[in-house]
């Protein structure tokens, strides 16, 4: 959404624990709003002024890659890489502000390979199937209907669509806050969630290619409102975050689920304890996470009862060290002025045991 590009188990008991993120030195002040970890310690970021930056070694080094042609003042706020030498990244603007590039030799140099045709557009979000060859580009609504492009080739062309059920609400659309706000799982789901005056949505494919819209039960009324976030753990048990990015420290209706693989939804019990742009399931701890402006939230019983997670003065833990974010790919966080953390779970761990 262009708005953007300025900037059933038992409830958990609120306690604070070790900060579950270890800081990390990305040499870079840019506002960072793309991250994808590959596993193996290859990660991609990206973020404002065509900054693009990679790990090969789990983060203990971020290389700064060289800017794309033209791309100097753009703000990246999606990257999917295929593999340490291959990745595309996406900016988001009106129009021909949004852009992909692609790099297939380590970020050493890049290829302009799709610029929006829609004068009025926005890109929202990117999402690539790395072990395959297609992948979604997720656009705000251009004459009443979000666009959808598809790419069948590792993203080197892009195709609009004709899926139906895309139409849009006044002032309805996408968020790209965090390149989370598409769901592609083609096992078990495709789609979208959505925010703005009329309240937030889920789009999903139901019929292929053609989508259906549901209301989601969170905060909206306004054109900073919505879900920006969805993620899902299997078939059955998904989780979109949001709010009022306006509102960073307001709760109220930031997260909803479903058990029922998205037919209904409901929203958190005990809902993070502000705006959250971005959430994910660690499969290693069974742990959900949820990430915004003023802290982290994890859920053990699959986004019912969130509880916040807060640095440890006593062991010399940064006071910011679990706030400031914008993203998630496990096990990395990514923020403003460079800010990338990368997942402690002893830290976690410890985390899931505190009262």
């Amino acid at each position: 959404m262009r708005r953007m590009i300025v900037l059933g188990a038992m409830a958990l008991a609120v306690g604070a624990a070790h900060a579950q993120w270890t800081l990390e030195n990305s040499n870079s002040t840019a506002s960072l709003r793309g991250i994808h970890s590959l596993g193996g310690g290859i990660a991609w970021a990206s973020g404002t002024n065509g900054t693009v930056l990679r790990t090969e070694d789990g983060g203990y080094l971020w290389q700064t890659c060289t800017i794309p042609p033209g791309a100097e003042k753009l703000d990246f706020r999606g990257i999917q890489a295929f593999d340490a030498n291959t990745a595309i990244v996406m900016s988001s603007g009106k129009g021909d502000l949004s852009r992909l590039y692609k790099t297939t030799d380590g970020c050493s140099s890049w290829k302009l390979i799709f610029t929006n045709p829609d004068p009025d557009g926005f890109w929202d979000a990117i999402l690539l199937n790395r072990f395959d060859k297609d992948g979604f580009l997720l656009g705000d609504p251009v004459n009443g209907k979000f666009t959808l492009r598809e790419t069948n080739d590792k993203g080197n062309t892009w195709t609009r669509g004709s899926s139906k059920g895309l139409d849009a609400a006044k002032d309805e659309g996408a968020f790209a806050a965090s390149n989370s706000s598409f769901l592609l799982n083609e096992i078990f789901a495709i789609g979208f969630v959505t925010g703005g005056p009329a309240g937030a949505h889920i789009f999903l494919i139901g019929d292929y290619p053609d989508f259906n819209s549901k209301a989601l039960p969170m905060r909206g009324g306004s054109a900073g409102a919505g879900a920006f976030s969805v993620d899902l753990r299997d078939s059955r048990h998904w989780a979109t975050v949001g709010g009022d990015y306006q509102k960073s420290d307001e709760s109220s209706g930031t997260a909803a689920f479903t058990v029922d693989g998205g037919k209904t939804w409901q929203a958190a019990k005990q809902p993070p304890h502000g705006y959250r742009s971005a959430v994910a399931y660690d499969a290693t701890t069974k742990t959900w996470i949820t990430v915004g402006p003023n802290g982290t939230d994890i859920s053990t019983d699959d986004g019912k009862n969130w509880r916040a997670v807060k640095p440890n003065a006593s062991l010399n833990e940064p006071a910011d060290a679990d706030k400031n974010w914008n993203a998630l790919s496990l096990p990395f966080v990514v923020g403003p002025h460079g800010r990338i953390g990368k997942l402690n779970e002893p830290a976690l761990k410890a985390a899931l045991t505190t009262k």
